[in-house]
């Protein structure tokens, strides 16, 4: 096969149309382009969505961990657990409260946190008196994890729970949205361009918890207030605010949530897609390569395609072959512990086996809106190709 065929395919990328365009262009007409009534619609369009009586959109989903981490008093001495399969972000956004991070192994069939292994890993903690005072389950690919089981761990312990949901917009988990926290105090969102859909860059945290909400608001925007009734002094005037605590410029703009507006309109249209697209690889992979696939209980947004391959060894062949193929493909994601920066905090190789034999095999495969049929079969013929079957 020549390597010039076909024009390179991106193992996501965002769905733009003309009444995206449209969107934005009317809002850089408007009056406001920052702090405006826009960011106010687009949240009561998640809300709606996701059922979730609260929504807060922010700067990056990145923001949306660290103000929800901070709006649960996620302080120095605490701790947080999450999954080792995440993107550093889900651990960063603890650090940056000076809490320290820890790990619960996955389920080796889905890449999601294990709930036994974290209800074992609880009872152990709560014997030394080292719970956690967050736990994080990841819902990777867009399949939710088992929050149902997840909560009643964590709920023996009084444990916080918060769902990293950025790659779950539009799933379903016990036929109610992502989101709509019946098993957690929070859910976080992205809407980074390969994500469900996008802004630009930004992210949202959802809630049916209001004194979080309230939390997140005004940590959003330097920890400001100009509420009347939350003064702490007398105002000087019309134009009196207070800084209550130190917060942060985590604000996203009327232009981005314009953006939002637009594509929220066709989640549905665009998960509908991604669901397709999961079964046309289905019917053509090579056996080789074993799909994860969401569980009875779950329907999956299809953020992410994945796929487990034999070995490392072979995953790396296949990697390397399919881009000089034109086929980008990636790896979701190298585990949390792996990275220097958290290997000098104390987190070990061989501390979370399940973890480390799924990043070792997992390959992330195209998928988003607007990808072909035809381009499935390339890329299912080009795997049988680098496995040489």
């Amino acid at each position: 096969m020549s390597k010039l065929m076909h024009k390179p395919i991106p193992y996501g990328r965002q769905t733009i149309d003309d009444s995206d365009i449209e969107a934005v262009r009317q809002a850089l007409g408007q009056d406001f382009l920052t702090q405006g009534p826009t960011v106010g619609a687009f949240e009561s369009e998640i809300e709606g969505f996701t059922t979730v009586s609260h929504a807060a959109a922010v700067s990056s989903a990145t923001a949306a961990l660290h103000l929800t981490y901070r709006g649960l008093d996620l302080d120095v001495g605490d701790s947080l657990w999450t999954s080792p399969i995440t993107f550093v972000s889900t651990a960063n956004a603890a650090r940056l409260c000076g809490a320290g991070v820890d790990l619960v192994d996955i389920d080796a069939s889905t890449g999601n946190m294990c709930p036994q292994k974290l209800e074992d890993k609880l009872g152990r903690s709560a014997k030394n008196n080292t719970l956690p005072k967050l736990v994080v389950p990841v819902h990777l690919g867009g399949a939710s994890c088992d929050m149902e089981a997840i909560r009643h761990a964590c709920n023996q312990y009084e444990v916080d729970v918060v769902e990293d949901a950025s790659h779950a917009l539009g799933g379903l988990y016990q036929g109610k949205p992502v989101g709509s926290c019946e098993f957690s105090d929070a859910a976080i969102f992205s809407f980074h361009p390969v994500k469900m859909i996008t802004t630009g860059e930004g992210g949202c945290v959802a809630t049916n918890r209001k004194e979080l909400a309230e939390a997140v608001y005004k940590l959003r925007s330097h920890g400001i207030t100009k509420t009347d009734n939350e003064f702490l002094s007398e105002a000087d005037g019309g134009w009196y605010y207070e800084q209550h605590q130190l917060g942060f410029n985590y604000r996203i703009t009327d232009v981005q949530a314009s953006l939002g507006l637009s594509q929220i309109k066709r989640l549905s249209t665009f998960v509908e897609a991604r669901n397709q697209i999961a079964d046309w690889y289905h019917q053509f992979l090579p056996t080789e390569a074993i799909p994860i696939r969401p569980t009875s209980e779950t329907r999956s947004s299809y953020h992410l395609f994945m796929v487990k391959l034999p070995t490392e060894d072979i995953r790396r062949r296949v990697y390397d072959y399919l881009h000089d193929h034109g086929i980008r493909v990636q790896v979701h994601y190298i585990p949390v512990h792996y990275h220097p920066y958290y290997e000098g905090l104390g987190l070990t190789r061989g501390n979370f086996p399940d973890a480390e034999e799924f990043y070792s095999r997992i390959l992330s495969l195209p998928i988003f809106p607007g990808l072909t049929e035809d381009e499935v079969k390339l890329v299912c013929d080009t795997i049988k190709e680098a496995l040489g079957s």
